[in-house]
Formats: structure tokens, C-alpha cells, sequence
């Protein structure tokens, strides 16, 4: 049995010896392992992604390296985060029913989960935002699926003692938290080791930004906020990379950054990756304008965190059963106007929050170690580092104006005016 074994990493080649005898596999595709098809798929920066096909059916078989895949062996990371990835898919699925992928097999030892296979016409939501698809769903779901985990997993809902142990659990995630501390919150604003960006074109605008005390100072309370605030279950890496989507369905992958955070940072880093995916248009024009596909990703931010605040509030008048705000402070005492006094000032503090993770969120993207496809297919140079210094100035802005923008529809008028810039 693989549990037996010490870890060894899979390949195309030794998949099926390895895991011909697992059930649970078996039981999806079929036990004749002569049969199987079995591809690689991973291009993350962290983990092994199989495709295995048989005679009854198709799985996904992911399994983590003891090392960044994006880096390699010079960057060693420990197994237990597919730990963490299976048991925040499974509190997500509870929380939120049908928008992660089944879960079929765990294997701690091997660091490998053996999942639901999303086919095609499945794929990655921002493959499909570069391709210039205006999909119809992707607000709704995604604005329902962050309230559903973000609330029901915060002392607003769960019973103080299983938050704590749930939160003791996801604290030992160290590594990928380290990875998010740096990569995302400090290493973009000095000449950290592993930082790249599109040179010469931006070197000026770079060195602008790191001599920004306003926005580094930001950038540190942001990261406290971040260790400090541990507010509810986050996915910790929610950004359009992470989604999967048909014209019809949405699913969540990869939440092995998962812990224990503040609310608004995953509403936060998905906003931003919308409003990246806007600013990366003009450098996919190839076919034709996008002028309709920008309008439809202001939408989708809008939607979105509209879809986001009706769920949340009507979780709290009629899941709030924590500890937090509880009803017998409240509605019990005939004070419903209290609590949708305290709803307000929630949704206001997060809004305040979001805004800020959002502006760090595009630099890191633009500026550190790990780049986001948007940009990165951008092949002339000139045109791509045009698209990306427009986003940087708009992240600047969000990150340290955020306590003076108040409306979503006004991020998104600046985003607009920034857009229609001529030169970087």
C-alpha cells in the first residue's frame, strides 16, 4: 500500500504501479491500469498535477514536492501542505456545497489527494479572461463562495472551541504563510534575490515605488494585519489562476496557502486579479478591440462584491450563531437596528482592508516572484510594460487612499482613467 511507503514522487511512468491497487481511484476509472492515460498537467509553481484516464472514468491525482516546483530543490518546502489542501477543500465543500472538486483519497504520507476531474470545457478562469470570454456566472459564484467559507468559518458561526482548534490546526501552514509574508508583502518593495520585472521599460517606476514611504509603510500594516488578524479559514491564494469555469459552472482548486487571516484578503486578492485581468487587455487586442471585455470585467468586480455583501449579510441575520455580536446583545433584546449597526461597520472595515490587499496584490504580481499570466503573455515588451505600469499606479492608489475611497464604482472610475493613459 502507498501509505507504507516513504515519499516518492510520481511520474507518468510509475503512476499506475503505484496507485494500481488504491480503491478509491479504482473505483473512478476502472481497475485494468493496463487502460490508464495518465498526463502531467502541473504548471503551478508548487505541485505534481496527473490526469488519469481509464476504461470508467478520469481523475486528478496532485501531489506535492519537498521543494518550490517554480524554484526547485534550492528551495525546499515541506509535504504537509497537501495536508492543509485537503482540509480546507473539505471545510469548503461544507461550507459552500459544489464549488470545490470532490474529494476521493488522501494520503498524507504521500502528500498526494486523489480528486474530481474537471474536463473539459472546464478551464482556467484566467486562461479564459486572456482569451477575452465574458463568462456569465463567475461574479455570482465567486461572490457567494467567499461569503459562504468566509463567514461560516469565523466566530460570526462556529462554536468558539472548534474555531480554536480549527485555527490551531491551519497554524502550523508556517511555510506557505512565509511565502505570502515575503513574496507578496515586502519582497516587491526592496531588491529582493528572486524579484523580476519587464526591464528597462519599468526600472524607473520601480524605483519610484520602493522609495514610496507612504506605500511601504502601508505594505507592513497590510502584513500585520495579515499575521495578526486571524479572523476566519482563508483560501489564501484566491485568485483566477485558482478558479476553474464553464459558461455554466465555477470551482475553486489549490487552497494549500489556506489559514487562518483576515476576511478581506481573499475578496481582496480576487479583486485585484479582475482588475489586473482589465489592465492586461490592451495587450491582447491582436484580434480586435476589447473595449467590450474591459467594461465586462469592471462588471464582474461589481457584481461581485455586491453578490459578496448581500450573501454575507443575509448570513449574518440568519447564521450568526458565534460568539461574535451574538443575537442576545441584539435582535433578542428587539435591537435589530444594533446589529445592522454592527453588519455596517463589519462590511465598511473590510471594504477599507480589501482595497489594500487588492494594491499589494498587483504589485507583488507585477513586481516579485511570481508573475500572473495577464501580463506575462504580452509578448511586445513595450506594449506589455505600458499595461503593467498602468496597474501599478492603480495598485499605489488603492493601497494608500483606501480609507478615502468609498464605492466600488469609484475604483473602478479611476481604474478606467488610468487605462486611457498614453505612456507609462
Amino acid at each position: 500500500m502507498t501509505e507504507e511507503l516513504p515519499f516518492e514522487a510520481l511520474s507518468v511512468e510509475t503512476l499506475a504501479a503505484r496507485l494500481g491497487g488504491n480503491d478509491a481511484l479504482c473505483a473512478k476509472i476502472g481497475r485494468d491500469t493496463g487502460a490508464w492515460k495518465v498526463r502531467e498537467v502541473g504548471d503551478g509553481n508548487l505541485n505534481l498535477v496527473f490526469i488519469v484516464e481509464g476504461d470508467s472514468g478520469a481523475a486528478v491525482v496532485k501531489q506535492a514536492l519537498p521543494y518550490v516546483r517554480l524554484v526547485g530543490d534550492s528551495w525546499p518546502l515541506p509535504l504537509k501542505r497537501s495536508f492543509f489542501e485537503y482540509h480546507a477543500l473539505t471545510r469548503q465543500e461544507a461550507r459552500a456545497p459544489g464549488s470545490v472538486p470532490a474529494i476521493h483519497y488522501f494520503d498524507e504520507r504521500q502528500a498526494l489527494i486523489i480528486m474530481e476531474y474537471l474536463a473539459p470545457p472546464h478551464i482556467i478562469l484566467r486562461r479564459a479572461l486572456i482569451d477575452g470570454r465574458q463568462l456569465p456566472n463567475i461574479a455570482r459564484d465567486i461572490g457567494l463562495f467567499m461569503a459562504r467559507t468566509l463567514f461560516r468559518g469565523s466566530d460570526l458561526h462556529m462554536a468558539a472551541k472548534d474555531r480554536k482548534a480549527d485555527l490551531a490546526l491551519f497554524a502550523d501552514n508556517v511555510e506557505l504563510c512565509d511565502i505570502t509574508e515575503s513574496l507578496v508583502f515586502s519582497d516587491p518593495y526592496f531588491d529582493a534575490k528572486m524579484n523580476r520585472h519587464t526591464s528597462p521599460q519599468l526600472d524607473g517606476l520601480v524605483a519610484e515605488l520602493r522609495a514610496d514611504r507612504d506605500l511601504k509603510v502601508e505594505a507592513q500594516r497590510l502584513k500585520h494585519m495579515f499575521a495578526a488578524n486571524a479572523e476566519t479559514l482563508l483560501h489564501g491564494d484566491l485568485h483566477s489562476g485558482s478558479i476553474m469555469v464553464t459558461d455554466t459552472e465555477t470551482r475553486m482548486i489549490d487552497p494549500e496557502f489556506a489559514f487562518y487571516g483576515p476576511m478581506a484578503f481573499d475578496v481582496g486578492m480576487l479583486l485585484a486579479n479582475f482588475w489586473m485581468s482589465f489592465f492586461s487587455q490592451r495587450g491582447h487586442e491582436q484580434k480586435g478591440k476589447r473595449d467590450a471585455m474591459r467594461a465586462y470585467l469592471l462588471g464582474v468586480t461589481v457584481e461581485t462584491w455586491s453578490v459578496f455583501r448581500a450573501e454575507f449579510s443575509h448570513l449574518w441575520r440568519t447564521e450568526r450563531t458565534g460568539m461574535l455580536y451574538q443575537k442576545s446583545l441584539f435582535e433578542d433584546q428587539g435591537d435589530k437596528l444594533g446589529a445592522e449597526q454592527a453588519l455596517d461597520h463589519v462590511l465598511h472595515q473590510m471594504w477599507t482592508d480589501l482595497l489594500g490587499f487588492a494594491g499589494i496584490e498587483v504589485h507583488r504580481r507585477i513586481l516579485g516572484l511570481a508573475h500572473n499570466a495577464d501580463f506575462e503573455t504580452i509578448a511586445d515588451e513595450d506594449l506589455r510594460a505600458s499595461c503593467e505600469a498602468k496597474a501599478l499606479k492603480f495598485g499605489r492608489h488603492l493601497a494608500v487612499n483606501r480609507r478615502q475611497i468609498h464605492s466600488i464604482d469609484e475604483v473602478n472610475q479611476l481604474a478606467a482613467l488610468i487605462e486611457q493613459e498614453s505612456s507609462i
